[in-house]
């Protein structure tokens, strides 16, 4: 069974199109920096700035529940799938072709 190259999903994905695609309102706003309420522990008020976001360097982290890192991991926090299965969800969702290793 062949795997998804998740490099290149990192790589193609960005930030801004997945926190789109999350509904993702910020709550404030600094250059490429965000803040507002975490779509991985879904804050209840929706004024929180516990989450944030970088979309140059593409990563992001939770203050109020722990959840960091890039894309990949955000989608898969969010949607509760393993990285694998959360890459060939975003390929789908974004309409992009998936990145399948092919082992010979």
């Amino acid at each position: 069974m062949p795997g998804i190259n998740l490099a290149v999903v990192r790589q193609g994905v960005r930030m801004a199109e997945v926190l789109r695609h999350l509904e993702f309102q910020p709550t404030s706003a600094c250059g490429p920096q965000l803040r507002g309420p975490c779509p991985v522990h879904r804050s209840p008020r929706p004024g929180s700035r516990s989450f944030a976001v970088h979309l140059e360097r593409g990563c992001y982290r939770c203050f109020r529940c722990g959840s960091q890192g890039n894309v990949l991991d955000l989608w898969a926090a969010v949607h509760g799938l393993s990285l694998p299965a959360a890459a060939e969800n975003l390929c789908v969702t974004m309409g992009l072709e998936i990145p399948w290793i092919t082992r010979w």
